[in-house]
């Protein structure tokens, strides 16, 4: 994919729409960047089987936001009880906020919503959706995911993985990667925005 100047980074630029699957039960489709003098917002849709989101994390400088088209939606920030939202309600998810979200119903969880400012939320999702999908599981492969881990640490991070792993295993893991050769396909990664 080609790489394009944006005002404030370099971000990669895909056809829009376009969508990614995890294999696993979750697919985010990526409608459009509009640009805005704070950075781009990107708009989404997603589609979640019933019992599965993504796990705690956080997005350091971004806001997130989901509005409810077909289903139930559970949520939860850290520290705080689930809470459940339906169709036409939104919920969003301040920069900064630890938090999760999963398909609290039993049908199909359909939102709408967007990322703000787009970042590297893109390259960082596809390469984890991607990596999910190789290993067959919601936990995605090791060496991907620690080397994205470790390249967008500034912009994302996943609570759920235990600081000790993040801050000392991880980079030892992306040592081996790159040692053996694992992390050709990133070669053009763009570097995190901030």
């Amino acid at each position: 994919m080609p790489i394009v100047e944006n005002v404030r980074w370099v971000v990669y630029a895909f056809n829009y729409p376009h969508t990614i699957d995890n294999g696993q039960g979750e697919s985010l489709t990526f409608l459009r960047r509009i640009p805005t003098p704070e950075g781009d917002v990107l708009e989404v849709e997603n589609t979640v089987q019933p019992a599965v989101g993504p796990p705690m994390h956080v997005h350091h400088f971004q806001e997130e936001a989901l509005t409810v088209v077909e289903g139930r939606i559970g949520y939860q920030r850290k520290g705080e009880e689930p809470r459940f939202a339906g169709p036409g309600e939104t919920v969003v998810f301040k920069p900064g906020e630890v938090h999760r979200f999963w398909n609290a119903g039993e049908g199909l969880l359909k939102c709408s919503g967007y990322i703000k400012p787009a970042d590297s939320i893109e390259y960082f999702l596809s390469g984890i959706y991607a990596a999910q999908k190789k290993a067959g599981s919601l936990r995605p492969d090791m060496f991907e995911a620690a080397y994205l881990s470790r390249r967008y640490r500034s912009e994302f991070a996943m609570d759920e993985i235990p600081a000790f792993v993040q801050r000392f295993l991880f980079p030892i893991v992306v040592l081996i990667g790159t040692l053996t050769g694992k992390y050709q396909k990133f070669a053009d990664a763009p570097p995190p925005a901030r």
